[in-house]
């Protein structure tokens, strides 16, 4: 996954990120970990808001095809 990437990160990412609605992500890195999943990965990033502003950093573990693109990227094309 590119830095500068940003998707919806839910329930189908994750079981954590389950509770609402769930958040847009921009990601800065995707680390080559090793993990005990295939197709999981750790990413850094930025939690988005619902205007796409970044309001906080994180580290999130999620499985990459359960992750979409963000609303926050549509609007911004």
């Amino acid at each position: 996954m590119p830095p500068g990437d940003m998707v919806h990160v839910g329930p189908v990412a994750s079981p954590r990120f389950g509770a609402g609605n769930g958040f847009g992500f921009r990601v800065i890195r995707a680390h080559d970990w090793r993990t005990s999943w295939d197709g999981r990965a750790w990413l850094d990033g930025y939690q988005l808001n619902a205007a796409g502003d970044a309001i906080e950093r994180r580290s999130i573990y999620v499985d990459l095809a359960g992750l979409h693109p963000s609303e926050a990227t549509s609007r911004r094309r």
